[in-house]
């Protein structure tokens, strides 16, 4: 029983370090495009902000889904419940990153690095808990590894 705590707790933790490292990737894709957005256009910072959280959105959904949580399931209602987090999250941050920014004269990539570090600790929770949940690895890659490791366990 003790070994099977001890192997729940690294997988978790594994979990937890992979959705670090994939939102880190979204996180270069997103400070990318909200710099070309800045340095190219003249929008004020909410809609280059805008385009780049969703950009690094789809990005961290697409590899967060296969390889974290190793989900199979149906991809429109994962998608739904994650579009339902942002429909949540992206007004409080983009408001209140365009007040910070555009009222407070904070630096704008300040701004943008607070609420990635918000994001990522939120959506991390959001998506174990809610978005996959009951379907954690559930998809061809998860079942392969537990097949394998049945197989070591004999």
């Amino acid at each position: 029983m003790a070994d099977d705590l001890n192997r729940k707790k690294k997988k978790e933790a594994l979990r937890a370090l992979k959705f670090v490292l994939f939102s880190a990737s979204a996180g270069v894709i997103e400070i990318a495009v909200f710099t070309l957005m800045e340095r190219l256009t003249d929008f004020p910072y909410w809609p280059c902000y805008l385009l780049a959280l969703i950009c690094s959105v789809l990005w961290n959904f697409t590899f967060n889904r296969h390889f974290t949580f190793q989900s199979a399931t149906n991809v429109p209602v994962a998608m739904a419940k994650v579009a339902a987090y942002y429909c949540v999250f992206t007004p409080v941050t983009t408001i209140g990153g365009n007040y910070l920014a555009e009222t407070l004269g904070w630096n704008d990539y300040l701004v943008t690095g607070l609420n990635m570090a918000l994001n990522l600790s939120t959506e991390f929770l959001y998506q174990r808990f809610v978005v996959y949940g009951k379907s954690l690895d559930t998809n061809k890659r998860a079942q392969k590894h537990a097949d394998a490791e049945k197989t070591v366990n004999r």
